[in-house]
């Protein structure tokens, strides 16, 4: 998978540490969907690793991504700093993403795994999925961010740390709160919640898709730096594993050990 070099179209600070970044290069976006990552590099040779950052939007008449992420060292500050007009190394898209298949989806998101909620419920909608049965569930620290862009296009239920917005709790507390029902779960958020959203479709009875976050080196499979438990013997390592960047990041839940 080569490198490209992408123009910043664009770089907003959203809130706290949350900054919201696109980038233009018709090639990242010709084949990309949702549930997707990239990963950016550094300009700094000492920081050898890129960073993956989820695809929170697509446009690909335009030819732009946006990414949307958290500054959690020193290459997401760096990220941070760029401006309309300046360039950055990424490859991608990578990894297999989202499946479109359900007529009542409930999409969960929880902190940084809010963002590539975004596409998902975009292309549902765009596949005639309607408002009143696209249901997302956005799990906050405090602070909301995009919230205006999912009220659009689904019926939103909200829950965070504090209880300053919705339920007082996690995505789940705010789904049993407001009795949400569908045929599939869709989540991304840390593994404590998805830990939680596995339990829940089991106690349900529904499918549910989730995307692992994980530290990764070469983004690529290569290095295996990126691993999860899973049930079955992965074809690649010989032993009961997967690749969170090529198989992954989206896999059904059942398939992986939280």
């Amino acid at each position: 998978m080569k490198s490209i070099q992408a123009e910043i179209i664009k770089q907003d600070h959203l809130v706290d540490d949350i900054y919201s970044m696109y980038i233009k290069n018709k090639e990242l976006t010709e084949n990309a969907h949702s549930g997707q990552f990239v990963s950016l590099y550094s300009r700094d040779s000492a920081r050898l690793l890129p960073r993956p950052i989820s695809i929170c939007e697509i446009d690909k008449k335009a030819g732009t991504l946006r990414l949307v992420y958290r500054t959690v060292g020193e290459g997401t500050k760096e990220f941070s700093t760029l401006r309309k007009g300046d360039s950055i190394k990424v490859v991608g898209p990578i990894g297999n993403g989202y499946e479109l298949d359900c007529e009542s989806p409930i999409l969960m998101g929880g902190g940084i795994g809010i963002p590539p909620m975004l596409q998902l419920a975009k292309e549902l909608s765009e596949k005639g999925v309607h408002k009143d049965k696209l249901t997302v569930i956005l799990g906050f620290r405090d602070n909301t961010f995009l919230l205006n862009e999912f009220k659009k296009i689904a019926t939103v239920y909200m829950s965070s740390d504090t209880g300053s917005v919705g339920v007082k709790g996690n995505v789940i507390d705010a789904a049993n709160e407001y009795g949400v029902t569908g045929d599939k779960i869709y989540a991304c958020g840390p593994k404590p919640m998805l830990r939680a959203i596995k339990a829940y479709a089991y106690e349900k009875d529904i499918d549910a898709l989730i995307s692992l976050e994980e530290r990764m080196a070469c983004g690529i499979g290569a290095c295996l730096a990126c691993v999860c438990k899973s049930v079955d013997v992965d074809d690649h390592s010989k032993v009961n594993n997967k690749r969170i960047c090529v198989d992954g990041p989206v896999f059904h839940a059942e398939e992986v050990e939280l």
